[in-house]
């Protein structure tokens, strides 16, 4: 056993498969997560999004590989210097885990980009997810100098902030007893018979976001006294989160985490 699951296995032990039942019997099945229902107060936190400083140019990754492919071969894609190829830049929501790119990239907040597009942070009746920022993508791709949110995770800056938010409005603080389940399409080892859930202290989440037995932050995370439950589904670009109110405001007001309310997903 590597030294990482023994870590692991001392500080988030597994715990039993039924531990999910109640969440199956609140949110229905949960393959892509359990998702809270909309009698819970929440809100959806938003992935980040990563804009270089020399910004965007015209060019999506499309057109760029189009174009090598119609010479016969794929050159490093440079721009004012950048070669943008090196950070791996996405041509959709990345999937999986994900954090900020480096020197030259800033936080592109969802809000900042909706105001400069004219599009809606979210479309009317949709979630967040690929179905967003429409205008932006060229063939579905977006620009060089965008990287666009995850997918099925959340990056490592909004989990850190979004642990720490859970921490500071949770009455145990650090040592509130709470859950993790990832969905099986997260797990390099898929299990489709029986539900992965591990047990611990929030204080101790941060190890969770890069265990090697998955890819992706948790599908869902909850305190053992069920007073608060976040759901990072498979296909979507946010994580929502229900709980009490001074939880949910305090995240809508948070000035590193952008969330938003959803009237038609509340």
């Amino acid at each position: 056993m590597s030294e990482e699951s023994n870590v692991l296995s001392d500080l988030w032990p597994l715990a039993s498969s039924g531990a999910t039942d109640w969440l199956q019997e609140l949110c229905g099945e949960g393959l892509t997560g359990f998702m809270p229902p909309a009698t819970l107060d929440a809100v959806w936190v938003l992935n980040a999004m990563y804009e270089h400083e020399r910004g965007p140019t015209e060019v999506s990754h499309h057109e760029y590989h189009q174009a090598g492919l119609a010479d016969g071969s794929v050159q490093p894609l440079i721009v004012a210097g950048f070669d943008f190829d090196a950070v791996g830049v996405a041509t959709g929501g990345g999937l999986g885990r994900a954090e900020h790119p480096g020197t030259g990239w800033r936080r592109l907040r969802w809000a900042e980009l909706a105001r400069r597009t004219g599009d809606p942070v979210v479309p009317d009746g949709q979630l967040p997810s690929y179905h967003c920022f429409p205008s932006v993508k060229k063939e579905g791709s977006w620009p060089v100098g965008i990287i666009p949110p995850t997918e099925g995770s959340l990056d490592r800056e909004t989990w850190i902030g979004l642990i720490a938010i859970l921490t500071e409005h949770s009455p145990a603080g650090p040592d509130t007893r709470c859950l993790a389940y990832y969905s099986p399409l997260t797990l390099r080892d898929a299990d489709y018979d029986n539900h992965h859930v591990r047990a611990s202290r929030l204080g101790d989440a941060g190890i969770l976001y890069d265990i090697s037995e998955a890819d992706y932050s948790p599908s869902n995370l909850w305190a053992e006294d069920r007073s608060w439950l976040l759901c990072t589904d498979y296909d979507l670009w946010a994580t929502k989160v229900a709980g009490p109110p001074d939880l949910i405001a305090a995240l809508l007001n948070d000035s590193e985490i952008e969330a938003v309310r959803l009237p038609w997903a509340p």
